[in-house]
């Protein structure tokens, strides 16, 4: 094997690509957790993680008090929140790209956000408290879920036909037209739950728009355990999801179930999708824009694409909130500026389709 052929073995590795990505988080994390309005040296930053987790707090010494609490209690759940939510997000597109087959599959064009976050706006609108955990209510969060839940099973209904040639009773592009549908309608429903809160108008709103800026420990703890589970769910299924892209018939003679595959990876990806969404509003285009700029890396085998879309998911998502938070001179919605660049992004790639002949 020549040195070439063995960087090149070397370099497109899985480990590798983990590796680098998880240096880049880590040194991400420090360096958000110290900017802002106070600004914090990366030292002193290090030093406060490190006393948490080893419970040292002679680390502590000679700083100023105030510092842990700004890095501990301020600015680390928001930075966490923002990680794990934009890892979330972008397993939940890589896996819906998956199964669909189509690169413009993703938790927004499904409708699934949407179905989220018309129930999360019920729940504020009508000021459901049946679900606590401590002090916290987790009423948004499940209402989150079992709209996103309803919305699912609503756009595979819709979208069911006997006539596809491809994928008797589940073509991509009927469950893409069937989401699209489905969320436009939801928006509308929104606009008129927006119109009856009179005085809550105004948290439905600011939930919307998408923000990190109220995010706690608890919130970390929920999306961590959701998307861990989802990750691990969907890393199993990798491999029968790599054989599904071949085909329904051609996967089914090599022993994978599609039916049963693609059931229990829909509701992976949607719980996953709602969870995150429950935590920090409707943010758009992650789950689109990560799978498709990550598969020209890692190619399109989801075994190594699921793992490293994670990874890049939260860094993305974290540097964008620290963009919000402490580059920008005022503060706007996360969901804002992940639409103005996954916008743009979505035409291209709708155009780029259309102009080779695949449509959508």
């Amino acid at each position: 094997m020549t040195l070439n052929k063995l960087r090149k073995t070397v370099t497109s590795s899985t480990g590798v690509h983990l590796f680098l990505l998880g240096i880049f988080l880590f040194t991400a994390i420090i360096v958000s957790s110290g900017s802002g309005y106070i600004n914090i040296n990366f030292a002193d930053v290090f030093k406060i993680i490190a006393s948490k987790i080893t419970g040292n707090r002679d680390l502590l010494e000679e700083m100023n008090k105030i510092f842990p609490v700004i890095v501990l209690d301020v600015r680390l759940p928001r930075i966490l929140t923002a990680s794990i939510v934009g890892a979330g997000l972008s397993i939940s597109g890589a896996v819906f790209q998956g199964i669909l087959l189509n690169p413009l599959a993703d938790p927004y064009t499904l409708g699934v956000s949407a179905g989220a976050a018309f129930g999360a706006s019920i729940a504020i609108l009508f000021n459901i408290n049946l679900f606590t955990i401590g002090l916290s209510s987790c009423s948004v969060p499940v209402f989150a879920f079992a709209g996103a839940i309803a919305t699912l099973f609503f756009v595979i209904f819709l979208a069911s036909s006997n006539s596809s040639a491809t994928r008797p009773g589940l073509s991509s592009n009927n469950l893409i037209l069937s989401g699209i549908i489905v969320a436009a309608i939801l928006s509308a429903g929104i606009s008129f739950l927006k119109y009856l809160a009179d005085e809550q108008v105004s948290i439905i709103i600011f939930w919307l728009m998408g923000s990190f800026a109220s995010s706690g420990w608890l919130d970390i703890q929920l999306t961590l355990l959701f998307v861990c589970a989802g990750f691990l769910v969907s890393f199993f299924f990798a491999r029968d999801l790599n054989l599904m892209a071949l085909g329904d018939r051609t996967a089914s003679s090599l022993g994978v179930d599609t039916k049963k595959v693609t059931l229990v990876l829909l509701v992976t990806a949607s719980l996953v999708a709602a969870v995150c969404v429950s935590v920090s509003g409707i943010i758009g285009f992650v789950g689109l824009l990560i799978p498709h700029m990550t598969r020209a890396v890692t190619g399109p085998d989801n075994r190594r694409l699921i793992p490293v879309s994670m990874m890049a998911g939260a860094i993305l998502l974290l540097c964008a909130d620290t963009l919000t938070r402490a580059v920008l001179p005022s503060e706007i919605p996360i969901g804002v500026l992940t639409a103005m660049i996954g916008g743009p992004f979505f035409c291209y790639i709708f155009k780029k389709r259309q102009i080779s002949g695949t449509g959508i």
